[in-house]
């Protein structure tokens, strides 16, 4: 153990040696015991501000205190969610714009996918599609070549 250790354990943990770290509370026992100037001095340090801190007192609340939070408390409870209108309002708004975001995207996609080039093949019926016209159906040139 040295002074300068000793000095950060009792700076951290106070002058009593029941709060210093088990491990190392023998070996900071033996240096205060062996009269280390440092240590000591350390020591001293600790027992001053324990000294200080435990003069600190702070007085109980008056009873004035007390009266003005309970006059500045709340006399009836708050209002349920569903009937603060604008809360309400605002999430009416945002389902609506959901529901017509929906709406027309749909009306776009019946409207731009392309029609089926013929009804010859019967077992795909109406659901045939040509995806060659559509974003998914790839290139139209073929560029392979360059």
């Amino acid at each position: 153990m040295t002074p300068e250790r000793f000095r950060h354990i009792t700076e951290a943990y106070g002058a009593s040696p029941d709060r210093w770290p088990e491990h190392e509370r023998d070996a900071a026992l033996a240096l205060v015991n062996a009269g280390d100037e440092e240590a000591l001095a350390a020591l001293a340090d600790a027992r001053a501000l324990d000294g200080l801190l435990d003069a600190h007192a702070i007085a109980a609340p008056g009873a004035e205190l007390a009266r003005r939070i309970i006059e500045s408390a709340p006399t009836r409870p708050p209002r349920a969610f569903w009937r603060r209108p604008r809360i309400w309002f605002s999430g009416v708004g945002f389902v609506g714009a959901g529901a017509a975001g929906v709406a027309v995207g749909a009306l776009l996609v019946s409207l731009l996918a392309p029609a089926p080039a013929s009804m010859d093949n019967a077992h795909f019926g109406v659901f045939e599609q040509s995806w060659s016209g559509t974003a998914f159906g790839g290139a139209s040139s073929d560029w392979s070549d360059q």
